[in-house]
């Protein structure tokens, strides 16, 4: 009996010694997401596709570690997201796929397109896969979060009774949206991505690749929320209306030249100012006078505002539930920790 049970002991012991040891991953692993790697060439190659000039710096100096960090960071919601897509059936079809590289490439000559998938170290494969997850995760964003957003008339009404005053405008007023990248990272400013740049090289890199990003077609508001680094990021870059007199008072004078001549709807190309990098939206022009509720255009952008708005928050908000319900294992994160007193 009692060899019986020290048989029992031991062989439990054996098998908790088993179960607590985790199973042996890759080298070139950076991270996994429900078991699914991400390795660090994937990383690697992240990094020299959004921030070219930062990918040839000595790794382990403090600024190109915070980036490696948060382009992981936004690797590993990707995946999640993904997951997500597939799990719930929503991935992207080949057609949907095809239909969408067709709209991309059509300005473009094929000597002109393969210049431009060499200029972003990407093939042909690489692009349509980028394509399939970015529509993969508007489909899963339009059930989860966009089919569930109702923005009643009584709402209208109630926010414009509540900002009755901010429709009237004692002079023109332009309304904007913009997104904007600083070469040194504000802590108080927060956006989806967690993504700041960390110097002007960095701040360029990414200016440029949000730029492209616009160019695929990818949505103004969404693209601020995940990466503009200034306090309208959280509207979606949304500005709100300001006076044309603001323009001629302060301001860039490229940055005034180049809103002053824009038309409602037109995206500006990248703007440099002595404070970073802007990409601005011409929403729409405003003559002086008071708004009355009355005028569809008012209640239009009252809906939009309010729907931004929720939309913006339960996107947040799924993100976090989304990371809390993967299992993440982030071993780059844990060998900068491993490494913090070794210099």
């Amino acid at each position: 009996m009692t060899n019986s049970i020290l048989r029992g002991l031991l062989i439990a012991a054996a098998l908790f010694a088993l179960a607590s040891c985790e199973k042996p991953v890759s080298g070139d692993v950076a991270a996994t997401v429900n078991g699914r790697s991400i390795s660090y060439t994937s990383l690697d190659r992240a990094i020299a596709i959004e921030f070219p000039a930062s990918s040839q710096k000595n790794v382990t100096s403090d600024s190109s570690v915070q980036l490696r960090l948060e382009v992981l960071r936004a690797l590993i919601d990707q995946e999640i997201m993904l997951q997500r897509a597939e799990k719930d059936g929503l991935l992207a079809s080949d057609s949907e796929v095809d239909t969408k590289f067709n709209e991309y490439k059509a300005p473009f000559t094929t000597e002109e397109l393969e210049k431009e998938f060499e200029k972003r170290k990407m093939t042909e494969a690489d692009f349509k896969a980028e394509l399939r997850r970015q529509l993969s995760q508007e489909k899963l964003f339009a059930k989860e979060i966009g089919s569930r957003i109702s923005i009643s008339d009584a709402d209208v009404a109630a926010f414009y009774r509540a900002n009755k005053a901010s429709y009237n405008w004692p002079e023109n007023t332009t309304h904007l949206a913009e997104i904007f990248v600083s070469a040194t990272p504000d802590a108080n400013v927060i956006n989806l991505k967690n993504n700041k740049a960390q110097n002007d090289q960095q701040a360029h890199d990414k200016i440029l690749k949000i730029e492209a990003k616009l160019r695929q077609g990818e949505d103004f508001a969404t693209l601020a929320a995940d990466y503009s680094e200034d306090e309208y990021a959280s509207m979606g870059g949304d500005a709100g209306f300001i006076p044309e007199s603001t323009f001629e008072k302060k301001g860039d004078p490229e940055l005034r030249r180049q809103i002053l001549n824009m038309t409602p709807g037109q995206i500006s190309q990248v703007i440099k100012t002595a404070d970073g990098y802007h990409i601005v939206k011409l929403i729409s022009r405003e003559v002086a006078g008071q708004r009355s509720f009355t005028d569809p255009r008012v209640q239009e952008q009252i809906r939009s505002e309010l729907f931004r708005g929720k939309q913006q928050m339960l996107r947040a908000a799924f993100y976090e539930v989304a990371r809390s319900e993967a299992k993440i294992t982030n071993y780059y994160a844990k060998s900068v920790l491993d490494n913090r007193d070794k210099k």
